[in-house]
């Protein structure tokens, strides 16, 4: 995995540089995030990877697929993938593309799971903390998982913040154990 970061790396940086410069965060966004759902398409990867098809027919193939949800630029971003075989990456370039633009606008996605439904003003509320300790805007997402007994878990990026009951017993358990 690390190795197909690595190769889609430069090409999500040349893609952010573009659409900075541009101004132009959500397209670029958005046609990356299309063009990675089609390329994960299974059908879509038996036809990149067919030896039969030119890197030029592959692209155009690819291009037909999304429509008109490529502008120019990006169907020259698809061509140039496709020209360097690196067509496959298009689902990693996105995801680092994504991370280029968080960091840009100053935002993380934050996604707490609570074990009961909580009201949207204590989400509000952890929202508004969760703000001011990492110094960013936050985008919240809340969900479900009656597995966690009690209290908590907040994902924000590579942070976690595991103050569940579940959590707190596999941390005393493994404590134990030691």
């Amino acid at each position: 995995m690390a190795e197909l970061i690595t190769l889609a790396r430069p090409y999500a940086k040349a893609a952010f540089q573009v659409a900075l410069e541009e101004s132009a965060l959500d397209t670029w966004s958005k046609m990356l995030g299309i063009a990675a759902a089609v390329t994960s398409h299974e059908s879509v990867r038996a036809m990149l990877i067919n030896p039969a098809l030119s890197s030029e027919q592959a692209a155009q193939a690819f291009i037909d697929i999304c429509g008109d949800e490529l502008n120019d630029k990006g169907q020259n971003f698809v061509r140039l993938l496709a020209e360097n075989k690196r067509i496959g990456l298009l689902p990693e370039v996105s995801t680092l593309f994504e991370n280029l633009k968080a960091i840009q606008e100053r935002s993380v996605d934050v996604e707490i799971t609570t074990a009961f439904e909580i009201s949207s003003d204590i989400a509000q509320k952890l929202a508004d903390a969760l703000k001011q300790r990492l110094q960013r805007e936050i985008k919240l997402a809340t969900s479900v998982d009656s597995a966690l007994i009690g209290g908590a878990v907040i994902r924000a990026g590579d942070t976690v913040i595991d103050s569940s009951v579940r959590g707190k017993l596999t941390k005393l358990a493994e404590s134990l154990n030691s």
